[in-house]
């Protein structure tokens, strides 16, 4: 293999120990906890409303699902900056999908940590005042800059998905992500397409069109994303 220093992709693709693999998988699940929303009376038709409304300030359990975002947001971060740093440190742009991918990663996880300072104040979708009221510009500024961050989250997560699936197929490693990627990566594509056109016609006054089921299949295979890529990184450092 030669004596060069560092020039196998499987030790790139390799980034972190155990400590990467632990922290994205415990932020992956604790980014599924809006599911508790089955079992919890929130108040909220999942199939028209958005996620972050149950973050709502507002919402009698806005607490608890302000604490999980953040907490999965702040889990994910650390896991892709440590992932990213070990990178750059010892490969820097020699594999650059990996790279740009736990760049993602890591932009994800700090824009949905940051989310959960930034709560909503009301419900825009299920409140009609509310929505009058966002529409007028008589909200909080926190409305604006949730949505900043949202979409900064979910730019963060495309990005992640995207190239470090790539990264797993052309660079021969990370075997569980190489095989089934792709078909998250498509999934997760038509859900965010969904999610974007919903959203234009919602802020139109056409109605909501399933926003909400759109973007709880979206965050759903960001999370389930997330825990193929521990997976497959905790399998990695194994083999």
């Amino acid at each position: 293999m030669g004596t060069q220093a560092d020039p196998d992709p499987a030790r790139a693709q390799r980034p972190g120990s155990g400590s990467v693999a632990g922290l994205v998988g415990l932020g992956a699940a604790a980014y599924t906890a809006w599911v508790l929303e089955v079992v919890l009376s929130t108040g909220l038709n999942p199939i028209e409303t958005y996620v972050s409304e149950l973050a709502a300030q507002d919402q009698p359990l806005g607490g608890l699902f302000r604490a999980t975002d953040f907490t999965a947001g702040l889990l994910v971060f650390l896991g892709g900056l440590l992932a990213l740093l070990r990178l750059v440190r010892h490969l820097e742009a020699r594999l650059p999908w990996a790279v740009a991918g736990w760049a993602g990663v890591t932009l994800f996880g700090a824009a949905t940590a940051a989310d959960a300072w930034l709560p909503l104040s009301c419900r825009p979708t299920a409140d009609p005042e509310c929505a009058a009221r966002e529409t007028a510009g008589l909200v909080p500024a926190t409305h604006q800059a949730h949505a900043v961050s949202s979409s900064l989250a979910m730019t963060g997560a495309l990005v992640g998905i995207v190239a470090l699936t790539v990264a797993a197929r052309r660079y021969r490693r990370l075997a569980p992500l190489a095989r089934y990627g792709p078909a998250l990566v498509a999934l997760e594509l038509l859900a965010t397409a969904w999610t974007l056109t919903a959203i234009s016609l919602f802020t139109a006054g056409h109605g909501t069109w399933a926003l909400g089921a759109g973007q709880r299949l979206q965050v759903l295979l960001v999370a389930l994303w997330l825990g193929l890529l521990a997976h497959s990184v905790h399998r990695e450092r194994r083999t």
